[in-house]
């Protein structure tokens, strides 16, 4: 497949499905994947394994626990950049602060952000097996900064299914 160049920004494009938990971040951004071939990373599978005991505990993350994850994503992003390869990413991506540092992947950064009704999150993360408890989801929610006007991405409720997601992200970057 040939690289996808971002309209915008004339160099590769990085989709970042971002959003709290149980938003459905990786069967969006395996949807998505799907579609396009691309390179796609579980932002997950990337933390430490501290992180992911302090979070089964019930501790939510601090910004200290964030930042070398965060940069691990960064870092991955940027070697498929230099290689020209366009790539799908999930990662909560809670602050504007953690987007820019993300953005530093590639200009050709674009973030899906995936919103939905507390209760049918709560549902959804009652009904599978992760790492990351229910009982969390308020810290996230309480951290998470809406996309501002200088972040490139769309906003997208998660009661659609998850195939209409994947065509939504699509048409909306006309791929």
């Amino acid at each position: 497949m040939s690289p996808v160049v971002d309209p915008v920004a004339g160099v590769p494009l990085h989709l970042i499905v971002m959003g709290v938990s149980g938003t459905g971040k990786s069967t969006i951004a395996r949807a998505l994947n799907d579609r396009l071939g691309w390179e796609f990373a579980e932002g997950d599978d990337y933390h430490p394994q501290a992180n992911v005991e302090k979070m089964a505990s019930g501790r939510p993350l601090v910004d200290e626990d964030r930042w070398p994850w965060l940069r691990t994503l960064t870092a991955w992003t940027a070697e498929r950049d230099a290689r020209g390869e366009s790539t799908v990413l999930t990662c909560s991506a809670l602050k504007h602060t953690y987007r820019e540092l993300l953005r530093e992947g590639g200009a050709g950064t674009y973030f899906v952000h995936l919103v939905g009704d507390k209760g049918l999150l709560l549902e959804r993360m009652g009904s599978r097996e992760h790492f990351m408890p229910s009982s969390l989801l308020e810290s996230q929610l309480d951290t998470l900064e809406d996309l501002d006007a200088d972040e490139r991405g769309m906003t997208v409720d998660v009661a659609n299914p998850p195939e209409r997601i994947a065509r939504m992200v699509l048409a909306q970057l006309d791929l």
